[in-house]
C-alpha cells in the first residue's frame, strides 16, 4: 500500500523528545516503518516543523541545521517550515495569590502594591506547520498520491482533514501516536492508532558520524548524546 507519513514536528518534540534528548537523531521514514506493518511501503514523509529561535537555545539553529542535513540524505523526506516566534507577553498568575513571584513588569522606582496579577514571560509558539499539514493531507488524498496515510501528532486540530480524508475521500488516515493515551477526537476519526515507543526511536537513529559523498559526515550534536 503506498503510504505517506506526515510529521507534525513540534508535537513528537514536546511529547516525546524534548526531555529525550539522544533520540532526536532520528531517522523519521525509518521510525515510520517501525511502527508501520510491513505491507505499508512509505514513498513520502512530510515533516512540519520550523526554524528555532537562538533566543531560546544559542546553539538551537546550529544543531536544527545539521538535523535537517541529515534529513536531506533521505530523498522521500521533505521538510515543509512554518514560523517560530518568540515573544514577551503578560500572563495571569495561577495559584496562591500570597505566592507571587519577586517581579516588576518594569523598572520602576514606585513599590507596587498591592503585586500584580500578572507577570512578563517569555512566549514561544510555532505558528503555520498544523494548518500546512492539514492542507497538504486533503489535497494528496483527493489528488490519489497515497493509499493509506498516517499522521504522528496528539494535536486535535488535525480531527478535521483526518475526518475529511477517512469519511469523505474514503481513505484510511492511521494516526501514530507520540503518547500514550490519544486524545479521543483523534480516534473517533482515525482509520488505526499505532503508539510510538521508545524503542521505535532508537531503533531508528541515524548511524553517527552520518557518511554524505561527497560531502563531509554529518556529526549528531554532543547536546543529544
Amino acid at each position: 500500500m503506498r503510504t505517506v507519513i506526515y510529521i507534525d514536528g513540534f508535537n513528537l518534540y514536546y511529547r516525546m523528545l524534548k526531555r529525550a534528548p539522544e533520540y532526536k537523531w532520528i531517522n523519521l521514514k525509518v521510525l515510520a516503518e517501525q511502527v508501520l506493518d510491513p505491507s505499508n511501503d512509505v514513498i513520502g514523509v512530510n515533516y512540519y516543523t520550523a526554524r528555532v529561535s537562538a533566543r531560546v537555545n544559542p546553539r538551537g539553529p546550529r544543531n536544527q541545521q545539521v538535523y535537517l542535513d541529515a534529513l536531506a540524505t533521505v530523498p522521500e523526506i521533505q521538510v515543509h517550515f512554518g514560523n517560530f516566534q518568540v515573544n514577551k507577553a503578560y500572563a495571569p498568575i495561577v495559584g496562591n495569590a500570597s505566592a507571587k513571584p519577586v517581579f516588576l513588569p518594569q523598572p520602576t522606582t514606585a513599590t507596587l502594591d498591592p503585586w500584580p496579577d500578572v507577570v512578563r514571560i517569555m512566549k514561544t509558539e510555532e505558528k503555520g506547520s498544523d494548518v500546512n499539514l492539514g492542507s497538504h493531507l486533503v489535497r494528496d488524498a483527493f489528488q490519489d498520491k497515497f493509499d493509506v496515510a498516517a499522521v504522528i501528532t496528539n494535536d486535535t486540530d488535525l480531527v478535521e482533514p483526518i475526518r475529511i480524508v477517512t469519511q469523505e475521500v474514503g481513505k484510511k488516515v492511521g494516526v501514530l501516536s507520540p503518547v500514550s493515551r490519544t486524545a479521543g477526537s483523534l480516534q473517533s476519526v482515525a482509520s488505526f492508532v499505532r503508539h510510538i515507543r521508545p524503542a521505535h526511536l532508537l531503533a531508528a537513529q541515524f548511524p553517527d558520524p552520518l557518511p554524505r559523498n561527497p560531502e563531509s559526515d554529518l556529526v549528531k550534536p554532543v547536546e543529544w548524546v
